[in-house]
């Protein structure tokens, strides 16, 4: 059976990223399945109010994000999920802009468990002056945001935390990771914070870690913050015997 989506409505300038949201958010969400065709090109330019320019170049979009594919006489389907590109700053946009499950939460905490503790380790070691002071200019702020909890501002204040422990690694292929990611760590931190948890003792050690240029400190105190059950997230054996295993390297 074809999904079905709803009209377009509003301004007509990017109708094509507008259409291709409207699929976007249905796949990741789950209501159209991988495999799935999601309809042919006439039922579903009635169903958005598009022109068929406007939904050739939102497939487009979706294909070069390995989320659809077009084929003759077969129509539009949904690509396995291990074609998703889920590093695409749009596509992970989309992705925060939906509710989902546990599981995604915790596929996007153990990226971070393999990726962000040594780019802590290398931030103690190589930031730079201005890089420490920003850091601690950021970590103030976390602390008076802690004191007169607000959700929306500790999101915003802890994902600039962890940008910029990403850009200052002295390492220009870590630095992408602080940039793309911002938007994911926006929907992980409003996620995990919204019961009013911030998990500041955690960042504090963190910082003053950095600030001291200890390395293996840095790298233990970041993955401390990251055990799943400080994210409302209850880890599994298998999980915890991983977390062991990395806190004794």
């Amino acid at each position: 059976m074809a999904a079905q989506f709803a009209l377009i409505s509003g301004s007509s300038r990017n109708l094509n990223v507008q259409v291709a949201r409207e699929i976007a958010v249905k796949i990741l969400s789950g209501e159209v399945k991988e495999g799935a065709i999601i309809g042919g090109e006439i039922a579903m330019c009635q169903q958005f109010g598009v022109s068929r320019t406007a939904l050739r170049e939102a497939i487009k979009l979706l294909t070069s994000k390995g989320m659809v594919e077009s084929r003759p006489k077969v129509g539009t389907r949904v690509c396995c999920r291990t074609h998703w590109n889920m590093l695409d700053v749009q596509l992970l946009e989309w992705l925060a802009s939906i509710e989902t499950t546990d599981d995604i939460y915790q596929e996007f905490l153990e990226l971070r468990r393999a990726i962000e503790p040594e780019a802590t380790a290398l931030t103690a070691e190589r930031a730079t002056k201005e890089q420490r002071i920003e850091l601690t200019n950021i970590f103030h702020r976390m602390v008076e945001v802690s004191e007169n909890f607000d959700q929306d501002a500790w999101t915003v204040v802890d994902s600039q935390f962890h940008r910029m422990i990403f850009i200052s690694t002295g390492n220009s292929f870590y630095v992408p990771f602080g940039n793309v990611l911002t938007s994911m760590f926006k929907w992980f931190i409003r996620f995990s914070s919204k019961e009013g948890g911030v998990c500041l003792k955690e960042h504090r050690a963190i910082y003053e870690a950095i600030m001291s240029g200890d390395s293996v400190k840095a790298r233990q105190a970041s993955l401390s913050l990251m055990q799943s059950h400080k994210h409302r997230l209850t880890p599994d054996e298998q999980q915890k015997k991983l977390e062991a295993a990395a806190l004794s390297v």
